[in-house]
């Protein structure tokens, strides 16, 4: 069994300390730092240059962007390559702009970005949208503030004082095998030819295990007889965790629900020489669950190479 893959240089990248949070005064030790790194966004779209390079255009304390920020627009992210580094969530009526650099949605910047970079701004989008989803207490429906740098909104309401935290949405994803073929489906608004892991939601009260299970058999017909934890991936579209998973099936015809446009069995040889066309993005679980059993496979019979 092979051990589950961890992205080190991403991860290390980022020192959350959250003990940072709990600072009255970390709003303005920040913005008085001349090292602080300010990432800015506006929604869900992030400040971003692409001369010379993608890359994130951060700025710093005393940059004009910043001037008349309200504090409660700041979030502590942590520190980044050992530099603080704070988001900037701009009012949507702000139109300020920086030469040489754009407002982007991350979709379309995953696959360029240095990786560390990537996974800083799903982080940040997936507060941005919590922070957009929480305006209002959801108990009394009275206004919410942002408490612990921006990691908590709490309802300002006298009396209810609910607290409301960044939630995601734990989905699996699962590359299904049999002895010597995978599982993979299409859903109608992909390119032309692209197949995928199957994915779906964890419901309440189901474990990650019988959630693969059934979205598997409900998408397909097939019945897994083992389930393999693999690794995970952060995917804040709008705010889930994909929980990655290899199992096993019997082989069985596919008989599909309609979720689904297609799905059906791919050799070992189909996807070791396939283009890009048809996996997933490189940047995404989904291929790196094929990459990992066909490297698997390859290795279990070289004479066939």
């Amino acid at each position: 069994m092979s051990a589950s893959p961890i992205s080190y240089p991403a991860a290390a990248a980022l020192q959350r300390r959250a003990e940072a949070r709990l600072q009255p005064d970390w709003a303005q030790a920040a913005l008085s730092d001349p090292a602080t790194r300010f990432l800015i966004s506006r929604g869900t779209s992030h400040l971003i240059r692409r001369e010379p390079q993608t890359q994130i255009a951060f700025v710093g304390a005393g940059h004009e962007l910043l001037a008349g920020v309200d504090p409660s627009r700041l979030v502590l992210l942590g520190w980044f390559h050992g530099e603080r580094c704070v988001l900037v969530d701009l009012a949507p009526e702000n139109s300020a702009s920086v030469p040489g650099a754009s407002f982007e949605e991350l979709r379309s910047l995953v696959a360029v970005l240095p990786e560390d970079e990537a996974q800083l701004l799903a982080y940040a989008r997936a507060l941005l949208v919590w922070r957009s989803r929480h305006r209002h207490c959801g108990v009394c429906g009275a206004p919410t503030a942002a408490r612990s740098a921006g990691h908590v909104l709490a309802c300002t309401r006298s009396g209810c004082g609910a607290e409301f935290f960044p939630r995601i949405d734990p989905a699996i994803i699962v590359l299904v095998t049999d002895a010597r073929r995978a599982l993979l489906g299409r859903q109608r608004s992909w390119a032309p030819g692209r197949y995928s892991a199957l994915a779906g939601f964890v419901e309440a009260g189901e474990s990650l295990e019988d959630a693969v299970a059934r979205e598997v058999e409900e998408e397909t017909g097939v019945r897994v007889t083992w389930v393999r934890y693999f690794a995970s991936q952060p995917w804040p579209f709008p705010a889930s965790l994909m929980l990655g998973f290899h199992a096993h099936a019997r082989e069985a015809a596919v008989r599909l629900d309609g979720e689904l446009e297609d799905a059906r069995w791919f050799d070992l040889e189909q996807l070791r020489g396939a283009d890009e066309a048809l996996l997933p993005p490189p940047y995404t679980i989904a291929r790196r669950l094929i990459e990992a059993w066909v490297r698997e496979q390859t290795a279990a019979a070289p004479g066939q190479n």
